[in-house]
C-alpha cells in the first residue's frame, strides 16, 4: 500500500474528535497526533476515553464529531488499516493451531511480511513454534498476539496493555523489541496501567481523564507539570509536628528515613534545616510518573464506563 503522510511524518490524528455512547460523552473534542519513530503512551484511569480513542484510530469505531485520519485516509478504509498492527487485550484465537501456523496465516494477509522465523524470534516464541495455542500460558498467548501484530511490518503499531501476564524478564524483553521497532521507524501507540512501563518506553505521553486530554508531553515534561517534589532525610523531629508545616502534602517514616511530599521544596528545606541542625542524608527528587499521574488527575472523575469500551 502507499502510505500518505505529511512532511512532519504524522501517521494518524484525532482532530476535535467526539464520541458518545448514548448519554455518555466518552471523547470530548480530543486532539491527538501519532508520529513515526516514537512511542506514544496514552494513559488514563478506567473510563478516561483512551480505548475509545484507539477504537477511532484503528477504524473499529466511528466518530460522532471531529475528524480522524490514518495515513491521510479514513481509518475505516481497508487500504489504511492494512498499514497497522493491533494487539488488543481480548484476543481470541483457535486453540488447535500451532504457534507457527498462526503466525504464518496472519503473515499471508500482508504484501511484505517478516519471515515467520524472524517474527517468532522477536516475540520470544522460537521455542514454542510447534506448540498448540491452547496449550500456552496466559503470558505466552500474549506473546503470540504480539507476534501477529508485528508480522506484517506495520509502520504503525497499537499495543493495548501488552505486558499483562508477563514475568519480569519477558516484560523487559518486550520493551527491548518495542524500542527496536521504534528505532526502525515505526510509530507505536501504547496503553498501559504500569506507569513505570510508560516512563521507560514513551517518547511522549498523552494523559486523559473524563474523555479529555489533560496534558501531552514527554515523561519528564509530565512530571514537571505536577505540583510537588519528594524530600527525604534522617531527622530528630517528630512527624506529627512536621505534618503541620505549610506545603506538606503527606509524610511517612520508614527505616528511620522521613519522606515528605511537598508543594514547595525550597520553603520546606529552609524550615527543616532551621529546625534541625543535625539533618542528614538529605535527598530531593522530582515526582515519579505515577505520583505525577495521581496529582494531575486528582478530582478528575472519569466518565461512566460503557460496554463498547472493552479495554481498560
Amino acid at each position: 500500500m502507499t502510505i500518505v503522510s505529511s512532511a512532519t511524518h504524522t501517521l494518524a490524528t484525532l482532530t476535535s474528535a467526539t464520541k458518545r455512547y448514548g448519554p455518555v460523552l466518552a471523547l470530548d473534542a480530543v486532539d491527538l497526533e501519532v508520529r513515526d519513530g516514537e512511542v506514544l503512551a496514552v494513559l488514563g484511569a478506567n473510563g478516561a476515553g483512551k480505548s475509545t480513542a484507539l477504537g477511532l484510530l484503528t477504524g473499529r469505531l466511528s466518530p460522532d464529531g471531529g475528524r480522524v485520519q490514518l495515513f491521510g485516509r479514513d481509518p475505516r478504509e481497508p487500504a489504511a488499516r492494512r498499514g497497522i498492527g493491533v494487539m488488543l487485550q481480548d484476543g481470541d484465537l483457535p486453540d488447535t493451531l500451532r504457534v507457527a501456523e498462526h503466525v504464518k496465516l496472519f503473515s499471508s494477509y500482508y504484501p511484505s511480511p517478516r519471515p515467520v522465523a524472524e517474527t517468532l524470534a522477536l516475540a520470544g516464541l522460537a521455542d514454542l513454534a510447534k506448540r498448540p495455542y491452547g496449550a500456552l500460558s496466559g503470558g505466552q498467548k500474549r506473546r503470540v498476539e504480539f507476534a501477529l501484530a508485528i508480522c506484517g511490518r506495520p509502520p504503525l503499531l497499537f499495543v493495548d496493555e501488552p505486558t499483562v501476564g508477563l514475568d519480569v524478564e519477558a516484560r523487559r524483553n518486550f520493551w527491548a523489541v518495542l524500542r527496536q521497532l521504534r528505532d526502525e521507524g515505526a510509530g507505536i501507540v501504547l496503553t498501559t496501567h504500569y506507569l513505570e512501563e510508560a516512563d521507560a518506553l514513551a517518547d511522549r505521553i498523552v494523559l486523559m481523564a473524563g474523555g479529555r486530554v489533560l496534558a501531552q508531553d514527554t515523561p519528564a515534561g509530565i512530571k514537571s507539570r505536577a505540583d510537588g517534589k519528594r524530600v527525604r532525610a534522617r531527622t530528630a523531629l517528630a512527624p506529627a509536628a512536621m505534618q503541620r508545616w505549610p506545603g506538606v502534602v503527606s509524610l511517612s517514616v520508614e527505616s528511620g528515613i522521613t519522606d515528605v511530599l511537598t508543594r514547595d521544596a525550597e520553603a520546606l528545606l529552609r524550615h527543616w534545616l532551621a529546625a534541625d541542625d543535625g539533618l542528614r542524608d538529605l535527598e530531593v527528587r522530582p515526582l515519579s510518573l505515577e505520583e505525577a499521574f495521581l496529582t494531575l488527575t486528582a478530582g478528575r472523575a472519569p466518565a461512566p464506563s460503557c460496554p463498547v469500551e472493552t479495554a481498560a
